[in-house]
C-alpha cells in the first residue's frame, strides 16, 4: 500500500492506504479524499471546531457496509482533541473526537472516516446548541424539498429569524438557524417542533410531522428531531458516502431557483472551484446567532391565529 504524507498544523500526518479506493465508481482513493479535506479545511473548520463528532467510517469503501463510531479509540494520538461526553442512556463517560484543525481531519480519513457528523452544540456548553436544523428529506423527488425549504424560510421570516440553506449531499436540504446559545436543547427542540407543526398545518398536502413513515402518505417529513443532546448533523463541506462523492454544500437562497439544482449538485470534483468562485454562503453563520425568546412570542401569535 502507498503512504501519503500531509504536513499540516506543524505535524506530518500519514495516510497509510492512500491508494485504497473508497469510491470505486469514480476511482477515488483514500489519499485523494484526504487531499480534498486538507484543501477544504480552511473553509470547513469553522463548522467543525469545538464540536464533538460521530465518525462515519467505511474501511472497505462505500460499496461495503460502514459504521458510526462515537467513541475516540485508544490508539488515536494524544494531539487529537477530545471531550468527555455523558451517555444519557447509560450514564457512561465517553471520549469523543473534536476536530479543531486540518491535521485531525486528515487523520480521520486515514481511519476510513468519510463523513464527520457534528453536534449542534460546542464543548464549552454541550447542553446549549448554537444551531437549529430542519432536515428536509424528500419522499420522492428533490422538488418537494425545494418547495419545503421555501415554506420553512417564509415562516422563519415571519418569526424574524435568519435562515441558511444547504444541500445535504444525500437526498435533500437543510435549513439552519444560528442561535445565541442561551436556550437548552429541550427548549430548542420544542420550538423546532412547534414551527414544524405550524408548517404542516399550513401545507397539509405537502408536509407532515408524522414520525411513522406509513402515516406520511407521500408527504415530506419536517425532521426537527436532530435538535437534541448528542444528536448530530452533516456539516458544510463534508463528503457523503454516496456515488460520485457528493458534498454537503451551503447555498444562497437565490440558488434554490436553479432548475438544475439537486442534493448532489456539488461533489468532490467541483466544490473547491465553487468555493474559490463564490466563497462560503455560511461564513457569517456563527456571527448571526439569535435568541429564541422573541421568536417564541411571535410563534405563539402565529399559532393562535392559525387556530381561529
Amino acid at each position: 500500500m502507498t503512504t501519503r504524507t500531509f504536513d499540516l498544523d506543524g505535524r506530518s500526518v500519514e495516510v497509510g492506504n492512500a491508494d485504497k479506493e473508497l469510491f470505486p465508481d469514480i476511482a477515488l482513493s483514500e489519499g485523494q479524499l484526504a487531499g480534498y479535506y486538507s484543501r477544504v479545511a480552511e473553509t470547513m473548520l469553522p463548522h467543525l471546531k469545538g464540536r464533538p463528532i460521530s465518525m462515519q467510517r467505511f474501511p472497505n469503501g462505500v460499496n461495503k457496509p460502514g459504521f458510526y463510531a462515537k467513541q475516540a479509540p485508544e490508539h488515536f494520538p494524544e494531539w487529537i482533541d477530545r471531550v468527555t461526553i455523558e451517555v444519557l442512556e447509560s450514564g457512561e463517560k465517553q471520549p469523543q473526537v473534536v476536530v479543531n484543525n486540518a491535521a485531525t481531519l486528515v487523520y480521520l480519513v486515514d481511519q476510513a472516516t468519510i463523513t464527520p457528523h457534528t453536534w449542534l452544540s460546542r464543548t464549552t456548553d454541550l447542553n446549549h446548541p448554537d444551531k437549529l436544523i430542519f432536515d428536509l428529506d424528500p419522499p420522492k423527488t428533490f422538488e418537494s424539498a425545494r418547495a419545503a425549504a421555501r415554506q420553512v424560510r417564509a415562516l422563519l421570516d415571519e418569526l424574524e429569524l435568519p435562515a441558511y440553506l444547504m444541500t445535504t449531499g444525500s437526498r435533500g436540504l437543510h435549513v439552519g438557524v444560528p442561535l445565541d446559545g442561551q436556550s437548552d436543547f429541550d427548549t430548542v427542540r420544542d420550538f423546532a417542533r412547534d414551527v414544524a407543526d405550524v408548517l404542516a398545518a399550513r401545507h397539509p398536502k405537502e408536509l407532515t410531522t408524522e414520525t411513522r413513515k406509513a402515516q406520511r402518505r407521500g408527504r415530506l417529513f419536517l425532521d426537527y428531531l436532530r435538535n437534541a443532546y448528542a444528536q448530530t448533523s452533516v456539516p458544510p463541506y463534508a463528503v457523503r458516502a454516496r456515488p460520485g462523492a457528493p458534498v454537503a454544500t451551503p447555498l444562497t437562497w437565490d440558488e434554490l431557483d436553479d432548475p438544475d439544482l439537486d442534493a448532489r449538485r456539488y461533489h468532490i470534483g467541483n466544490v473547491l472551484e465553487r468555493i474559490e468562485r463564490v466563497g462560503d454562503p455560511w461564513a457569517d453563520f456563527y456571527q448571526s446567532g439569535v435568541s429564541l425568546t422573541a421568536a417564541r412570542q411571535r410563534l405563539s401569535k402565529v399559532t393562535a391565529q392559525s387556530a381561529r
